[in-house]
C-alpha cells in the first residue's frame, strides 16, 4: 500500500458493522506463545489434538504462515449479555442448563460475513490490493492474547479475556491483514484480577490447577461441546445440569458487574426452552428433531448424541426419577454412548430397581465400552 489506513477511519466503520470493540495490534507472534506450549506438552488440550498439529503451531509462531506479508491484525468484539433469566429456573435440576453465549443464533454466521465485508470496505478504500483473511474462533490464532494487545481486555484467572467496562461476555474476532494502520493500539495491562480466586473456587470440576491455567479435561464446556467419547465417570456427578457449555466462573467474576446488554437480539433466547430446555425434550431427541430444534445455533457443533448424552447426565445428578422411563428406552438408542451413559444414569436413579433392565440391555449390547458402563452400572 502506498500509505498506511486510518485506525479512526477503519474503526468506525467496524462499529457501524455492529462490533462493540475495535483494537488494532501488529501482526507480531502472541507474548504468551512459550505459556501455550507448555500447555500443550502438559496435555491439557485433552482431545483437541488439531491444537498441536505442526502446521496449527507453525502459523501461530510466524502469521504470515497464515497470510504471506502479514502486518496487522483487527480485533473486534461483540456483545452476546442477553436478557435476564431468573436463577432457579436454569438451575431447576429438572433442565439442562446451556451456556448463555448458545442461547441464540451462532455467532460465527453472524460475525464471518460482517468481518469479510469490513474486508471488502478496507479493499475498496484501498490505492493497491489488500489481502486479508478472517476468523471467528477458527484460526490457528491465540485470540485472546492478540486481543489483550490490541486492547480489548485483560486475561483473568479463569483464562477468560474480561473488558474492565463491559466483563467477558463477548464474542472475538480477527481481520489478519496486510496492511498498515497509521496507529495501533495499546495492550490492555495484566494482573487486574488482584486477590481474588473466585473463578477458581467456584469451578465445579476444578478445572484450573494454577491461576491462568485450565486443564480442558476437566472443564465442564470441554466435557459437553469439546469432548466426543465417554465423560469420566468420576467427573459425571460434578457436571451438576449443564448439557452445553458451563457460565460458571464468568458468572462469579466482579468485573460481570458491568457485562452490556446486547443489541444483536439474534443472541437473545426465544424462551426459557432456548437457555434451560427440560431434561424430558433432550432425552426424547431424535436426529430429526434435534436438527428441528438447534439448525442455526452453537449446539449443531455437539450433535445429537452428545447432547443426549449430556442430558443423561445431568437427569442421574439431579435425581430426576421421572426420567427413568426415557432413560430405559435409551438403553436401545443407536449410539453406544448414549446407550452406556444411559445405563449409568438409570443405575443412579433406581438402584437395584434398574437391574433387570441393565442385565437384559446387556444381554443383548455389542459395543465393547457400553458393555463395561452395563457391567459397572449392574455392580453400583
Amino acid at each position: 500500500m502506498s500509505q498506511p489506513f486510518l485506525a479512526d477511519k477503519i474503526k468506525e466503520r467496524a462499529r457501524a458493522l455492529g462490533f462493540n470493540l475495535i483494537g488494532l495490534t501488529p501482526a507480531a507472534p502472541s507474548p504468551h506463545l512459550l505459556a501455550y506450549f507448555r500447555w500443550l506438552d502438559a496435555g491439557q488440550q485433552g482431545e483437541m489434538a488439531y491444537l498441536s498439529r505442526p502446521d496449527r503451531v507453525a502459523r501461530r509462531r510466524d502469521l504470515s504462515a497464515i497470510l504471506p506479508g502479514a502486518r496487522s491484525l483487527v480485533i473486534v468484539g461483540l456483545d452476546y449479555h442477553s436478557l435476564p433469566l431468573p436463577p432457579a429456573a436454569l438451575d431447576d435440576p429438572a433442565r439442562g442448563r446451556i451456556a448463555a453465549y448458545a442461547w441464540g443464533q451462532d455467532y460465527h454466521r453472524l460475525m464471518l460475513p460482517r468481518l469479510n465485508e469490513l474486508a471488502a470496505w478496507m479493499q475498496a478504500e484501498s490505492r493497491a490490493a489488500v489481502k486479508s483473511r478472517a476468523y471467528v474462533d477458527t484460526g490457528a490464532l491465540l485470540e485472546r492474547s492478540h486481543a489483550q494487545q490490541a486492547g480489548l481486555g485483560f486475561t483473568g484467572k479463569n483464562t477468560m479475556l474480561i473488558n474492565p467496562r463491559r466483563g467477558s461476555d463477548f464474542f472475538l474476532g480477527e481481520l489478519l491483514t496486510d496492511a498498515v494502520f497509521d496507529a495501533y493500539d495499546h495492550p490492555q495491562r495484566e494482573g487486574l484480577c488482584g486477590r481474588c480466586t473466585r473463578c477458581l473456587s467456584a469451578c465445579p470440576t476444578q478445572a484450573f490447577p494454577e491461576p491462568y491455567v485450565l486443564d480442558s479435561r476437566r472443564c465442564i464446556s470441554y466435557l459437553t461441546i469439546e469432548h466426543r467419547g465417554w465423560i469420566d465417570r468420576t467427573l459425571r456427578p460434578q457436571m451438576g445440569n449443564w448439557v452445553f457449555g458451563c457460565d460458571v466462573c464468568q458468572v462469579v467474576c466482579p468485573w460481570q458487574r458491568f457485562a452490556i446488554r446486547t443489541e444483536e437480539t439474534a443472541f437473545y433466547p426465544l424462551d426459557l426452552d432456548r437457555a434451560a430446555p427440560p431434561l424430558t425434550q433432550l432425552l426424547s431427541l431424535t436426529a430429526a428433531r434435534f436438527e428441528a430444534a438447534y439448525a442455526g445455533t452453537a449446539l449443531e457443533r455437539a450433535g445429537r448424541d452428545q447432547l443426549v448424552r449430556n442430558a443423561c447426565v445431568a437427569a442421574a445428578n439431579g435425581a430426576q426419577v421421572a426420567c427413568a422411563p426415557l432413560l430405559a428406552n435409551l438403553l436401545d438408542d443407536p449410539s453406544p454412548i448414549v446407550r452406556g451413559h444411559a445405563a449409568w444414569a438409570l443405575s443412579r436413579l433406581l438402584g437395584a430397581g434398574a437391574a433387570s433392565r441393565l442385565r437384559a440391555a446387556l444381554e443383548r449390547e455389542t459395543d465393547s465400552d457400553a458393555r463395561l458402563e452395563l457391567e459397572l452400572a449392574l455392580g453400583q
